[in-house]
């Protein structure tokens, strides 16, 4: 092994043991990415932070793994035509969604977005220009960004925006938990997501089944993009198949015991 790579692999290994130590002692890394770790299939995976932790900021990234239940989850920073055959398999379904805007999304979108709503699904707030909120540690600029978008939700739809956050890139810190939860806000993280985002390399039909089937487990949290042209061509047959292993979708008020969506 080269000298580079033996001093990589060891920064990496410290890493990862101070990442251990902090989650052993009950806390939450002050800024980092969200990642999972898969043990097998069929089970819940571990994050950076357990559901314990992150109950304290009023965030989740996973379920009651005791029970078959799936709340599918949807990022979009912008809209290339897939996502009115995602709505339509979802109706198909009767499976309630949320879906995770920026503000370019709902200026450019206003009748998809109407569409989510009348159709039972939940709004939630995906910053107003999708910046890295870890490096945004003035309370009113942080606020700013969430609730430029709400403004945006009411003039467009004439209701409130769910308060639901999900923190852009999956970049978080701690502190940014904290903003989030004092401006009333519950912040979704997520327990299963694949690489679907690169619109010049779309996974095949086959590479995202390989994914999404074996590791998805009870109290999943999904995140899918809207953006995705496989995922608009499976999600018919993926709900089927999910159904199929004795799966049923719930809201994502659901994933915080209340079944309620919280609004302002």
């Amino acid at each position: 092994m080269r000298k580079r790579d033996l001093i990589l692999l060891i920064a990496a290994l410290c890493a990862a043991v101070a990442l251990a130590v902090r989650v052993m002692a009950g806390g939450v890394q002050e800024t980092g990415n969200w990642g999972l770790s898969f043990r097998g299939e069929g089970t819940p995976p571990i994050g950076p932070a357990s559901a314990e932790q992150l109950k304290k900021y009023n965030a989740a990234y996973l379920g009651d793994s005791r029970e078959k239940v799936i709340y599918l989850t949807f990022d979009a920073g912008y809209e290339n035509g897939c996502t009115e055959k995602i709505l339509d398999a979802l109706k198909k379904h009767n499976a309630p969604a949320a879906f995770f805007l920026v503000g370019n999304y709902i200026e450019k979108n206003a009748d998809l977005v109407r569409r989510m709503a009348a159709e039972g699904h939940t709004v939630g707030n995906h910053t107003m220009h999708h910046y890295d909120m870890s490096k945004i540690s003035d309370k009113a600029a942080f606020a700013r960004e969430l609730t430029e978008l709400e403004a945006l939700y009411r003039q467009v739809t004439g209701q409130e925006l769910p308060k639901y956050y999900r923190p852009p890139q999956g970049i978080y810190s701690e502190s940014n938990l904290k903003m989030a939860q004092e401006l009333g806000y519950r912040t979704v993280f997520w327990s299963l997501a694949y690489v679907d985002w690169n619109n010049d390399a779309q996974p095949t039909q086959e590479q995202a089944y390989a994914k999404l089937l074996p590791r998805i487990h009870s109290g999943a949290v999904v995140l899918l993009h809207s953006t995705s042209k496989t995922n608009a061509e499976i999600l018919d047959n993926l709900l089927t198949r999910w159904e199929e292993m004795g799966y049923r979708f719930a809201p994502i008020g659901e994933l915080f015991d209340d079944g309620e969506n919280p609004s302002s």
